[in-house]
């Protein structure tokens, strides 16, 4: 989770976050005195939610979050501040939280707790997947998965381009022989692929990342911590990460990331 908070003040900075990293010592916490060097940085890495002054000199708390807003519309505004009267132009932001100085320990965990736009956390994902550039897997400590077949981590980068929504072993087949004729041996062969896949992502303990029923195969999105997915859900740091090239190995993923949004 990455954390950023913002006051012009010195000292109530530096007890904002102090008390930030107090409710979520494993969260990425930075502060910043200056609205555009906040911006800046969420516009560049992403940020999941922004503990906000309101009342400072310049560009306001609800000026920045606007700008925010237009970086990541889901990104959680937390507000903070001494004046009560801003409270009503802070809800017309649809924040997530309001909080009155002197800040305590409490109130911001009671804040992070309830989130307008919960943060699903990637800390314990099973896999950290690639789709911009070239599609690769690797394990949560930055090792490449082996994949025996290059078939079968082409099936793998279909279902996560899928984005967890099911499909036949006949889908498969279509999207990566194309107009092949879906015959015996074809479908024998997506089989030995598929069984491949889950051999080799057992291997390193992430067999459960694909769900597997009766001709039916999805990927489970909430144990992956993937840039495609990252990038849909409008975090800025995968949005800055997009080169206009997504699973560039596979043909067939030219003809469908258009479809995604991705260039919009």
């Amino acid at each position: 989770m990455r954390i950023l908070c913002l006051d012009d003040e010195e000292l109530a900075l530096r007890m904002l976050e102090t008390c930030v990293k107090k409710v979520r010592p494993e969260a990425d916490v930075s502060g910043f005195d200056d609205q555009d060097d906040l911006l800046d940085e969420a516009e560049q890495n992403g940020c999941d939610v922004a503990f906000l002054d309101i009342h400072m000199r310049g560009m306001n708390g609800v000026q920045v979050a606007k700008r925010l807003k237009s970086i990541n519309p889901k990104m959680n505004i937390i507000f903070v501040t001494g004046f009560s009267e801003y409270k009503a132009d802070a809800m017309d932001m649809k924040a997530s939280g309001y909080i009155m100085k002197p800040v305590t320990k409490e109130e911001v965990a009671e804040e992070l707790d309830n989130l307008r736009f919960p943060i699903i956390p990637k800390k314990n994902a099973l896999l950290r997947v690639q789709c911009f550039g070239n599609f690769d897997v690797f394990t949560p400590d930055g090792q490449h998965v082996h994949f025996e077949r290059s078939r079968s981590k082409e099936v793998f980068a279909y279902l996560v381009h899928r984005h967890g929504s099911a499909c036949t072993t006949k889908e498969i087949a279509a999207a990566l022989f194309e107009d092949e004729p879906y015959d015996k041996k074809q479908q024998n062969n997506i089989q030995k692929f598929i069984s491949t896949m889950i051999k080799n992502l057992k291997a390193v303990g992430a067999e459960d990342a694909v769900r597997h029923t009766y001709n039916a195969l999805s990927v489970d999105p909430e144990v992956l911590d993937c840039d495609y997915y990252r990038f849909k859900e409008l975090d800025a740091g995968a949005v800055n990460a997009y080169q206009n090239e997504y699973m560039s190995q596979y043909y067939w993923a030219d003809f469908l990331y258009d479809g995604c949004g991705m260039d919009d």
